[in-house]
């Protein structure tokens, strides 16, 4: 019994403990961030970091240190992904909702979400914040903004 205990508790980490990483790259599968072209939505593994700052991300998405960044409130960029619009019809409505579920495992699991856009016109966006292990991790995306 012990060994099938033993068993069932490795079992249960494991799924438990499916990574975060896996667990972004599911719920964020077939997402498109929609701009004045549609990117996909990619899941973003950072690595260890003190804080969530311009500096550490510009770091470690191996970005020049004079690029344009704009810091954006995670919550507000969000709100425009996971508002259902009146005329939104069923796909519409299920991507918002899908784009809930994300924004929802995102703040569950990383703490200091912030928003960071990258350069001009074709602009990379980091939705990111900090693991358990302080990591930095989250999502990316791209948009052209002219």
């Amino acid at each position: 019994m012990s060994k099938r205990k033993k068993k069932m508790n490795s079992t249960d980490k494991t799924v438990a403990e499916q990574s975060l990483a896996e667990r972004i790259k599911t719920a964020s599968e077939g997402l498109y961030y929609i701009s004045e072209t549609d990117a996909e939505v990619l899941p973003f593994s950072g690595s260890k970091a003190e804080s969530v700052t311009r500096e550490e991300v510009l770091r470690q998405t191996n970005s020049q240190a004079d690029a344009n960044v704009e810091e954006r409130e995670f919550s507000e960029i969000f709100a425009r992904l996971t508002k259902i619009q009146d005329w939104f019809g069923d796909e519409e409505k299920a991507t918002a909702e899908r784009f809930s579920v994300l924004k929802d495992l995102l703040e569950k699991n990383l703490r200091d979400l912030k928003v960071f856009k990258i350069g001009n016109i074709n602009i990379d966006i980091y939705f990111v914040g900090l693991d358990a292990e302080n990591n930095l991790m989250g999502i990316q995306t791209k948009a052209v903004e002219t």
